[in-house]
């Protein structure tokens, strides 16, 4: 249901933010009130002042899509407040674009934490970046493969190297954890910009391994945090490990695999770093 009172509430506060330089307008002397006129909004927009005034006084007919989509532009909305402007008006908020591009930020927080493996990740578990104490740990080299190979669930269930760092008796209950955060994932993506990928991903799955589709198809969702899990590595044997997971941002997660206390697991990760560089770029 639209929400009359938030709408206008919402575009007289946006439209009080913006100077008409922010816009493109010429300034336009001097204002009695700060931020753009209602007839400049309109204008950009691309409807009648009257209309747009209407709208601001929390009255007449209600907005479609598309006058909240140009809304949106003529205020210069963020994806946040865009979003917010449509749930205002009553809609759902359009499918974000695909995220894969790593934000500065995230790339220095993660080059501090080379000691440890970590990799960069969608929330649909397509890894983006991991450093190379992580492919020496995982088992994944993303320079040789690309599309679904790029996947850690996909390359968990199909490919016998990556499968093999699970000590045996901990596999099942970690197959089970990953595929259960991968059905959330795909719930909070249904009818996103990601929709395509998670669909392509599942039926490939589905198709080529019975132990998921049997996990697939209990229905179970839950979302992975944290976890320890017990890793193997032909050089230095079991590695018991803390998996930490951080979200900067929608999407995307920060996976870090810590020494657990009390364990071998620290010497045995300094062992494995020896000679090994750090990736820089993404």
């Amino acid at each position: 249901m639209i929400d009359r009172l938030a709408l206008a509430n919402f575009l007289r506060r946006r439209r009080a933010q913006l100077n008409p330089p922010d816009v493109g307008l010429p300034p336009g002397g001097r204002r009695r009130t700060p931020g753009l006129r209602r007839d400049e909004v309109a204008l950009l927009a691309g409807m009648s002042n009257d209309y747009y005034t209407r709208l601001e006084q929390a009255r007449g007919a209600n907005p479609s899509e598309t006058i909240v989509a140009s809304l949106a532009r003529a205020l210069r909305c963020d994806d946040d407040a865009r979003d917010h402007l449509f749930r205002l008006a009553g809609f759902v908020a359009p499918a974000r674009p695909n995220r894969r591009r790593i934000r500065p930020g995230v790339m220095s927080l993660v080059e501090h934490l080379g000691d440890v493996p970590v990799c960069i990740a969608t929330d649909l578990h397509e890894v983006l970046w991991l450093n190379d104490l992580a492919e020496t740990v995982l088992g994944m080299d993303l320079d040789r493969h690309a599309g679904l190979a790029r996947n850690y669930t996909w390359r968990c269930f199909t490919d016998p190297g990556v499968r093999g760092r699970f000590a045996g008796d901990d596999w099942p209950r970690y197959a089970a954890v990953q595929v259960n955060d991968l059905r959330a994932a795909c719930a909070r993506n249904a009818g996103g910009g990601d929709t395509a990928y998670a669909d392509q991903l599942v039926t490939d799955l589905r198709s080529r391994s019975r132990e998921f589709r049997e996990l697939w198809d209990r229905h179970e969702v839950a979302v992975r945090l944290s976890e320890d899990k017990r890793m193997v590595h032909p050089r230095v044997g079991h590695l018991a490990l803390t998996c930490e997971i951080i979200t900067p941002e929608p999407g995307l997660k920060v996976i870090a695999y810590f020494p657990t206390a009390g364990t071998d697991a620290r010497d045995k990760l300094d062992a494995l770093r020896v000679g090994a560089g750090h990736r820089v770029t993404a």
